[in-house]
């Protein structure tokens, strides 16, 4: 029973980052852009919001633990929706490929996290005293109410806006005007158009937004999964393909997201945790085998999906196609 709940207590910060990655990814792709940029935007929202809350708790005689939490989201927010835009204009204005300007933003996002955060911050700790703990920072009452408590109360407040976030997500896609707008451009572009809606617009907002929600995964990341620590072992590129992988794990629906990144943390610590379960060795070569699972799952729930035909399981009509209006 311990090894179970330390499991489920494992995975549940572990799928909140792939989350907020995925349910980003989401926005954008409604919108029908394929962003491959993901694991470089969280890695510029997690920078930013490092870097930030290491300057303003070094520039301040006495900060503020609420002003500080609040920096380091603008700035990992702002920051990831800069990503977005550079996205947003390659591929909208000047019609570039998505999946290599995805790629590309890659490789530039972890290229220039990892310089400032190794280099410039010298691999020091930014959040020692404040951010950190106001991050990790459990609800006071609820967490102590023995195992239970604990295991659904114990983890930071993003933990939790991650939740809301998806559930805000659902109802804006099937509830809104702007989110069926957003839809039928993904599926059609050139009808949506035709009945006056801004597709440009729209494509740029949803990019960057996405991406803006993208980056607060690597925010949380760095500031509350990793404890406030910079990392290079390449660990938030792993979870941005994580996420991308949850995107077609949940058929591009929010609220599937919810429970899939769960799923997929549960999944992705399997190795640790299945020898106690069964009280038997796992060589290192099942280990690495084992670490696959999430993404053979997804390919299964894609065949699968591919299979039935079911429109509401399918991606947008017009996912990673360039839209130009003198076409249509």
């Amino acid at each position: 029973m311990d090894t179970l709940i330390a499991w489920i207590m494992r995975a549940i910060p572990f799928g909140t980052i792939i989350m907020y990655g995925a349910l980003g990814e989401i926005i954008t792709e409604k919108s029908g852009n394929l962003n491959l940029g993901v694991p470089g935007i969280m890695y510029l929202g997690g920078f930013a919001g490092f870097a930030s809350a290491y300057a303003y708790e070094n520039a301040s005689a006495d900060p503020n633990m609420a002003l500080c939490v609040v920096i380091a989201l603008l700035c990992a927010f702002a920051a990831s929706m800069l990503g977005g835009l550079l996205y947003s204009f390659l591929t909208i204005t000047l019609r570039a490929n998505q999946n290599v300007t995805g790629l590309t933003l890659t490789t530039f996002g972890m290229g220039v996290a990892n310089f400032f955060g190794v280099f410039i911050l010298n691999g020091r700790t930014a959040t020692q005293s404040m951010v950190y703990k106001a991050f990790q920072t459990k609800a006071p009452f609820l967490s102590n109410m023995g195992v239970l408590g604990q295991t659904l109360f114990g983890y930071g407040f993003m933990a939790y806006a991650a939740i809301a976030l998806g559930i805000a997500l659902h109802f804006f896609l099937n509830r809104t005007r702007a989110g069926l707008n957003l839809r039928a451009i993904g599926e059609n572009p050139a009808t949506a158009d035709a009945a006056g809606i801004s597709v440009i617009r729209y494509k740029y907002l949803a990019t960057c937004l996405g991406a803006g929600v993208s980056g607060l995964g690597g925010l949380y990341y760095v500031l509350d999964y990793n404890q406030g620590i910079w990392a290079t072992t390449g660990q938030i590129e792993a979870l941005g393909w994580l996420a991308v992988a949850l995107v077609i794990f949940t058929v591009w629906k929010p609220l599937n997201a919810i429970w899939g990144s769960y799923l997929f943390g549960m999944l992705y610590w399997l190795y640790q945790f299945l020898p106690s379960l069964l009280h038997i060795s796992v060589p290192g070569y099942i280990t690495e085998l084992i670490q696959m699972v999430p993404y053979i799952v997804t390919i299964v729930v894609l065949v699968f999906s591919s299979l039935h035909h079911k429109s509401e399981n399918q991606p947008p009509a017009s996912l990673g196609v360039a839209y130009f209006r003198e076409e249509r």
